[in-house]
């Protein structure tokens, strides 16, 4: 797995350079960062549950964050899923809606206007790596992990095979190899595998040794343990403090919230972890 931090793939230069030669390198810039808006706002709903995302790797195609989602809850991996997504719908709303207040930004936003929209629709595809193949596999859970996969891969194919389909017809016009190299990375993406995102695990070895703020927490003891994740925190130390029915139970460490999330299930109350 990728140290944390922003990592750049060698094909991603070349598309880079290539771009700059053949004068289309703003709108180069202008998807990646549209493909980081992307995977940031994965990374900040996984982190509320739990999960570490910080590796992200800057493709040739866009930007991948790292990470497999086994074992969180299926209403928490729907979020973190849908984030990705509806950052781009909502970003791609604003600048039409500024459009209507300001027209003469149109011709400096169209383009991130486009791309925003184009990567919400094109990720609702039913294809692995994409959110929408990850969301079949996610609906098709029911149907056991085994099953689920060889659908998804199916399925996969088959979207994959339709784009390499259309690059063939655009052959007989004008050549769309953004689609052939869309049909390859999908193609490859459904008999691939993902990475794997971390538990939220923090070192404070280093911490302790410049001293570190405690951050003490005043929380329900029949709180999910998912509610305690948005307050851990790697620049202060977290203590809860548990009450139940407006009497104080117990203090929860910070070693025992993340001993709690090896062994525990998100929607355990935290009571049950004393």
């Amino acid at each position: 797995m990728p140290e944390r931090g922003l990592h750049v793939h060698p094909l991603f230069l070349v598309v880079g350079v290539l771009s700059s030669l053949t004068g289309t390198l703003f709108p180069f810039l202008a998807a990646v960062l549209c493909a980081l808006e992307h995977e940031c706002a994965h990374a900040f709903v996984a982190k509320r549950y739990g999960y570490s995302l910080d590796s992200v790797i800057l493709m040739p195609y866009g930007a991948v964050v790292s990470g497999d989602i086994a074992g969180i809850g299926k209403k928490e991996e729907l979020a973190v899923l849908v984030a990705g997504p509806l950052s781009n719908l909502m970003t791609g709303i604003f600048f039409v809606a500024l459009w209507w207040t300001f027209p003469e930004t149109y011709p400096y936003t169209e383009l991130a206007a486009q791309i925003s929209f184009s990567l919400f629709f094109v990720n609702l595809l039913p294809a692995y790596p994409l959110d929408g193949g990850r969301l079949l596999r996610l609906m098709l859970s029911p149907l056991g992990e085994r099953r689920a996969k060889i659908i998804g891969t199916v399925v996969s194919a088959l979207v994959s095979f339709g784009v390499l389909a259309f690059f063939v017809w655009s052959c007989f016009h004008t050549p769309a190899w953004t689609a052939l190299a869309f049909s390859l990375m999908l193609l490859a993406g459904a008999f691939g595998g993902g990475g794997s995102y971390r538990r939220l695990t923090f070192s404070r070895e280093a911490s302790f040794k410049r001293g570190v703020e405690e951050r003490r927490v005043a929380l329900s003891a029949d709180a999910p343990l998912k509610d305690a994740l948005k307050f851990l925190s790697e620049e202060k130390y977290l203590t809860l403090l548990l009450f139940e029915r407006e009497e104080f139970l117990a203090e929860m460490s910070e070693e025992e919230v993340l001993s709690a999330l090896q062994n525990g299930e998100l929607s355990t109350p935290l009571k049950r972890f004393l």
